[in-house]
């Protein structure tokens, strides 16, 4: 949500932006915003008017009794009587203006970053920089599931009858893996000086619409019948939340967190759950950071974030390359993002592992995260990205570290996580 004073005195900044993310339907809700709110500043204005007459003649009314003065005492009256149904009226159109703004503002994009390239959808997306060399085996790779079947590592059968599609069993050492590498993720971050945390795994109605965008929530979430809670979709949500309004010391930020959590999706809009695979899918694991930080510095947070995943992904021999995502692929609510995307020789292309996004100050000014500075209280800035989430990363893993014997390669940094193994055989099924 955008600071309304933008409304107020760039109206056509606001407007500008709207069509830079080519959403032009919602080019009117900047001048609705306009007209309203100056109709409630006026009638705010007016209230506090209002009130200071009524506690002035209230006090007149007194004296004109002991005077005996009824006739004064009765008009006074009458008129508090009248300053009391205006003021009454006021109020009741004061909350409804304050409603139908707020209902507006939560769908009017965040301002995007001047450095954000201008595109219409992912498929105008700008590659920035490669990571590794991309290699392509002189041996048949095969599909990620294939593999892991090899293994007897997956059951996506029983899955189906338990769960349905987009659901998975991990078994042996394919589910030693994957919790493998969520270890490693876990360890990689505090590494680097980000405190590990596992939050609520459920949150209310109230953070879920303080972190995102009502489409995105609809097309995410999963409701919990009959409660006041959801199934969060990332740890960012419980995290951010966790901070909701709040004051937090300026000499305590940045505050650097990681995250471990299970995460639930719809996935809503999809094109189809594979059947398969395991690539798009209801329920996965993530390890996830997250900053809070002043204004100033949420840029550098934001290349230092997606360069941990970047290094991440290379300590275990798997290319990536950075994406920038254009305008039109940007969540209303972010300001810049950045895709990291792994190699796939199989496919003999990248495809999307994580993502980095700088919020500024939306998430905090919906939920009222705030900074206590020396000159006053101001907006934090928030940043999420992912460390790595499998099994979707299992994919990028599996596919680079096969060999052509049929067995993976276990790198340095997973091998104290999987007992010491250089490598994953068929003689070795879990």
């Amino acid at each position: 949500m955008i600071d309304i004073k933008l409304i107020r005195t760039q109206p056509d900044l606001v407007k500008e932006n709207i069509k830079k993310k080519f959403q032009d339907e919602k080019l009117p809700l900047v001048d609705e915003v306009f007209a309203m709110d100056k109709e409630y500043r006026e009638a705010k204005t007016r209230c506090d008017y209002l009130r200071g007459r009524r506690n002035a003649i209230s006090k007149q009314i007194g004296g004109f009794m002991a005077k005996g003065d009824k006739d004064a005492a009765a008009k006074a009256k009458q008129e508090v009587a009248d300053v009391a149904k205006e003021l009454q009226e006021l109020e009741s159109r004061e909350e409804v203006l304050e409603a139908e703004i707020k209902k507006r503002m939560m769908v009017i994009p965040n301002i995007i970053d001047a450095s954000v390239p201008i595109g219409r959808d992912d498929s105008e997306n700008v590659e920035v920089e490669r990571f590794g060399e991309p290699v392509v085996p002189d041996f048949e790779i095969p599909y990620h599931v294939d593999i892991m079947e090899k293994f007897s590592g997956i059951d996506l059968d029983s899955a189906r009858r338990t769960s349905g599609n987009g659901f998975y069993y991990l078994t042996g050492d394919i589910a030693r893996l994957h919790s493998a590498i969520l270890s490693y993720a876990r360890d990689f971050m505090i590494d680097r000086g980000f405190t590990y945390c596992v939050p609520p795994f459920m949150i209310r109605a109230n953070v879920v619409k303080g972190v995102m965008s009502f489409a995105e929530m609809e097309n995410m979430m999963y409701k919990i019948e009959g409660e006041d809670l959801y199934l969060i979709g990332t740890s960012e949500h419980s995290m951010i939340g966790r901070f909701m309004d709040t004051i937090l010391p300026e000499e305590k930020m940045p505050l650097t967190l990681t995250s471990y959590s299970p995460c639930f999706r719809k996935e809503v809009g999809a094109h189809g759950i594979e059947e398969r695979g395991v690539y798009r899918i209801h329920q996965f694991e993530k390890q996830e950071m997250i900053v809070i930080c002043k204004p100033e510095d949420s840029m550098d947070w934001f290349v230092k974030l997606y360069m941990n995943t970047v290094d991440f992904f290379r300590s275990l021999d798997i290319p990536v390359r950075t994406l920038e995502c254009c305008s039109g692929d940007l969540a209303d609510l972010k300001v810049k993002s950045l895709d990291v995307e792994a190699w796939s020789p199989r496919q003999k292309k990248y495809f999307e592992v994580g993502s980095c996004s700088n919020l500024g100050d939306a998430q905090a000014r919906r939920l009222g995260i705030r900074i206590k500075g020396e000159n006053g209280n101001y907006f934090a800035h928030t940043l999420n990205n992912t460390v790595v989430a499998p099994p979707r990363m299992l994919i990028a893993y599996l596919e680079n570290n096969l060999q052509a014997d049929g067995s993976v390669k276990i790198p340095e940094p997973l091998r104290g996580y999987m007992g010491g193994k250089l490598y994953l055989s068929e003689n070795q099924k879990g």
